[in-house]
């Protein structure tokens, strides 16, 4: 196996968006696969990183500080659904859920891109702009599949 996510396929025509991730993935069959529902920057405490609460109660949102918060709170829930054994470094799989594409794509990206900055190693996505997440304090949240050799 190239990589703990599988096998990279990239199409040679090179033809890629802003973000690092191959056109598809291949994985082995002797594999567990964990399902990540969509998982937001929410702490254990009910607040959201990447929310600042201002006096007046109003806050500022920040998608990259969000989106990385995002990533770690994935991590954690594929280390323990792996006994410890997976990590980031096996999503093969990966849909990205942004309320405001236009304004939040470069962020989102940039953290995206410090966890794969191989696109070999990075899993396929996609992303795509809806008019609404959970709480109005979430600008990105992220769903993934996740494969762990036995």
């Amino acid at each position: 196996m190239a990589s703990p996510n599988g096998t990279s396929f990239i199409l040679e025509s090179g033809a890629q968006g802003l973000a690092n991730y191959p056109h598809a993935r291949t994985i082995p069959s002797t594999a567990k696969t964990i399902f990540v529902s969509g998982i937001s920057s929410r702490r254990p405490d009910g607040t959201f990183e990447g929310c600042v609460v201002k006096p007046d109660g109003t806050y500022e949102l920040d998608c990259g500080a969000q989106t990385a918060a995002v990533l770690r709170n994935i991590e954690t829930v594929i280390r323990g659904a792996t006994d410890g054994r997976g990590g980031l470094q096996n999503v093969v799989d990966a849909t990205v859920f942004l309320t405001d594409i236009r304004r939040d794509y470069a962020a989102m990206n940039a953290e995206w891109n410090k966890i794969w900055p191989d696109r070999c190693k990075a899993p396929a996505r996609t992303c795509v702009q809806v008019a609404a997440l959970p709480n109005e304090k979430i600008l990105v949240e992220i769903k993934c599949q996740a494969v762990v050799s036995e």
